[in-house]
């Protein structure tokens, strides 16, 4: 396990790492590292130089069996396998939805329905606006400041219930809250009597593929959304990381 987390730091880090860093990423002594680094060098997975590493010939070798690999296992059976955890754990309607290319709108391309008798139902290939949906929300969240300005300035919100968000400057408080904890959650924001709670997918380049969601009727969740919430972070996670998505290492460089 330390070696995979030493070739995670090394992968996302643009430069060469000191052994004290390392240390620190793995929580073990120098001297145990200085041991695992040993190995690795001798393999070529490493290369030392000054004092830091930096990966080496066999890293990338290894690299691309990985790809070819990944390649090979298509990422929406990830995606799906995920779904289903997800759908057993909350007991409601799990989504995936991507945002649809040249348009404010996204699309439901994956469902698995809850069990429930009473639940949210929706179609594959059903769309939603972006900007009162989770999905939508936290697909927003992903963009740049500037991408997401200009959506903001060209939208033109329709009130969908009672409770649609139509305001910009909230809607702009509701899309930053998402890019802070990494997950959105509506309440009849969309459609009467349903909250969706969403968090977004990553793939190897830290790109959003898409929006995780779990919907179900608002009356059965009063007590359940800090749950779900949790829940589909968690899971969401967990998906991004099958698929090669790794969070920058901190270790310890301004």
């Amino acid at each position: 396990m330390r070696v995979i987390r030493i070739l995670e730091a090394l992968c996302s880090s643009p430069r060469a790492i000191s052994l004290a860093d390392l240390s620190r990423v793995v929580s073990a002594p120098k001297s145990s590292t200085a041991a695992l680094m040993r190995g690795l060098a001798e393999a070529d997975i490493v290369v030392s130089s000054d004092g830091a590493y930096r990966l080496g010939p066999a890293a990338f070798g290894l690299g691309s069996a990985l790809s070819e690999a990944r390649r090979r296992f298509q990422s929406s059976d990830l995606v799906r396998a995920g779904m289903r955890r997800l759908a057993d754990r909350s007991g409601e309607t799990v989504l995936f939805a991507v945002r649809d290319a040249g348009a404010e709108t996204m699309t439901y391309v994956d469902v698995i329905e809850s069990r429930n008798a009473v639940r949210f139902a929706v179609s594959v290939g059903d769309r939603r606006p972006m900007y009162c949906t989770a999905g939508g929300r936290v697909l927003l969240a992903t963009r740049s400041q500037a991408e997401l300005r200009r959506y903001l300035n060209r939208l033109k919100p329709q009130r969908l219930t009672t409770c649609t968000e139509t305001n910009r400057h909230r809607l702009a408080d509701a899309i930053a809250a998402a890019r802070e904890t990494g997950v959105a959650q509506t309440v009849d924001q969309a459609t009467d009597g349903v909250t969706g709670t969403a968090s977004a997918i990553l793939d190897v380049t830290g790109i959003a593929i898409g929006a995780l969601i779990v919907a179900a009727p608002s009356s059965r969740l009063q007590d359940r959304r800090d749950e779900l919430r949790l829940l589909v972070r968690q899971e969401a996670a967990a998906i991004s990381r099958s698929l090669g998505y790794r969070a920058a290492a901190r270790t310890g460089r301004n």
